[in-house]
């Protein structure tokens, strides 16, 4: 399969459909870009996130920025922020990070790189931070030793949103269902044991995987409730009495950690996403 386009022509492209509105603000793909990074640091996800960052005031790479949301963020949190990014467009790159740098009066320092060959010295930054970026990497081993290198020793990276398959066949079927990808062709999923096996090599100790249903860190910008009424028409089989009652029951105290357990064994989506709380050793 051909793909003719570029990361930016993908983004561009998903605007102009008057169906995709709520995937571009979900995505955080919309103009003015300072309220779509506002909004960012206002949502359930980065309060989740927040809650794996290392004390603020230390030094931050975001690698693979993309618009730059989250740089804007951990800069709003007091980092000294670095923002990595291989694109250089106005919309989801370089110069969309430095527009939004200007426009926010955030210092945020932007080079252009790639995540498997970092441009910075050894032990450089407190905190490395990646939001959709190692499922897009060319060498996943080679990405998570070059992320170590630059972080100091017991440092923080959090590698958040990946896309994670159940088998190896899984991935086509994801990339049939991916929105962008037939326009570029960039997108890619991982085994769950190929992200671990690649952050140990790297170097890391990985404290905490965070599972798809476990946190807003993954499923926003759905919320529990959003969830759980899901769930509850799947089990209903579209009746919306029993959906009804069904959703009841999930919100019972106990009911619905008890569920996010058994959907743990049985949830095989390709693509769903997982989170990756690691410290360098």
């Amino acid at each position: 399969m051909n793909f003719p386009g570029t990361w930016e022509q993908a983004v561009v492209w998903l605007r102009q459909q008057p169906d995709q509105q709520t995937l571009v603000e979900a995505a955080y793909y919309d103009d003015p870009l300072l309220l779509a990074a506002m909004r960012y640091h206002a949502s359930d996800e980065w309060s989740a996130i927040k809650e794996f960052l290392p004390k603020p005031g230390g030094t931050a790479l975001d690698v693979g920025a993309g618009r730059g949301i989250a740089s804007y963020a951990l800069a709003k949190e007091g980092f000294q922020v670095t923002a990595l990014e291989p694109d250089e467009s106005a919309v989801v790159g370089i110069e969309a990070i430095r527009g939004l740098a200007a426009e926010s009066g955030l210092p945020i320092d932007v080079r252009r790189g790639f995540s498997e060959e970092l441009p910075f010295s050894n032990s450089q930054f407190d905190l490395v931070f990646a939001r959709s970026v190692l499922h897009h990497a060319r060498d996943l081993r080679k990405s998570c030793q070059a992320i170590h290198r630059v972080l100091k020793p017991g440092g923080i990276f959090l590698a958040v949103r990946e896309h994670v398959i159940s088998r190896p066949e899984d991935l086509d079927a994801f990339l049939e269902s991916h929105p962008l990808h037939k326009m570029y062709g960039g997108e890619n999923a991982f085994l769950l044991r190929q992200y671990l096996d690649s952050l140990s090599a790297g170097g890391f100790r990985v404290e905490r995987v965070v599972s798809p249903l476990e946190s807003p860190v993954n499923f926003a910008p759905n919320t529990v409730a959003m969830l759980q009424e899901e769930v509850a028409r799947r089990l209903a089989f579209g009746s919306s009495t029993r959906t009804a009652a069904a959703v009841a029951i999930l919100r019972l105290p106990g009911v619905w950690s008890l569920v996010l357990r058994a959907l743990k064994f049985i949830d095989h989506r390709p693509g769903r996403l997982y989170s990756f709380v690691c410290r360098g050793l």
